[in-house]
């Protein structure tokens, strides 16, 4: 066996190179939050106040105070507060497209042209009512604060959401159930519902299933 060698006195006593001194955001201190496991909490926290208080109105420093956060902590995500916004609005998009898609897919196949149009109704209601109730409302009051790149990026999936709408208007107006030209209905129809962040209330009369019962006999004159 080999006999270990002792450590020089001059070796031992050498403390260790300093590291170098890394350049961008400072490190974090054991007392800051795990900032990487923070993004979600910073974005619900944002569409929530941008909701409540309007994008003007609403700090950086509000957005971490109601995400747990340090107030330059948002910084560790996004660059600015419009970045900030504009994931919210994108996150909205998204999930009301996808919401969307997967109510179509639920339909049996073959299912008739009201059918889909109070599946489309019923959905756009959870949309703007449901769980994620602040993301669409962020993005349809605060729409000017985007920049017009942002708009454009985000006008894409608006447009291929709200297409969705026109087969099904077009064919309850070939078979007389829907009297209005289908693309201006659609326009008629989708301010109409999205008007509703404005007064619903979830603790009132009417549940969103009954709530798009009298939609659908506002729209296509149904009895409820």
């Amino acid at each position: 066996m080999t006999k270990p060698q002792a450590s020089s006195p001059r070796t031992a006593a050498t403390p260790p190179a300093p590291s170098p001194r890394r350049r961008g955001r400072p490190p974090k201190s054991q007392a800051d939050p795990d900032e990487g496991n923070r993004r979600r909490p910073l974005i619900e926290a944002a569409a929530r106040l941008f909701r409540a208080k309007g994008f003007e109105g609403t700090s950086t420093r509000d957005i971490a105070a109601a995400a747990g956060m340090r107030s330059g902590s948002p910084f560790y995500h996004f660059d600015s507060k419009n970045a900030l916004l504009y994931v919210v609005v994108q996150e909205g998009m998204a999930f009301a497209a996808q919401s969307q898609k997967d109510a179509l897919a639920r339909l049996p196949e073959g299912a008739s042209p009201h059918a889909q149009l109070r599946s489309l109704v019923r959905q756009h209601f959870e949309v703007l009512h449901g769980p994620h109730a602040d993301f669409i409302p962020v993005m349809l009051y605060e729409w000017r604060s985007l920049t017009s790149t942002q708009r454009q990026d985000i006008a894409a999936t608006k447009d291929a959401y709200e297409a969705c709408w026109t087969p099904v208007l077009e064919a309850l107006h070939r078979q007389g159930a829907l009297r209005a030209d289908p693309a201006t209905a659609r326009l008629f129809i989708l301010g109409a519902l999205n008007w509703s962040v404005q007064w619903f209330n979830a603790r009132g009369a009417h549940s969103l299933d009954a709530l798009t019962d009298q939609a659908l006999a506002l729209f296509l004159g149904d009895v409820p």
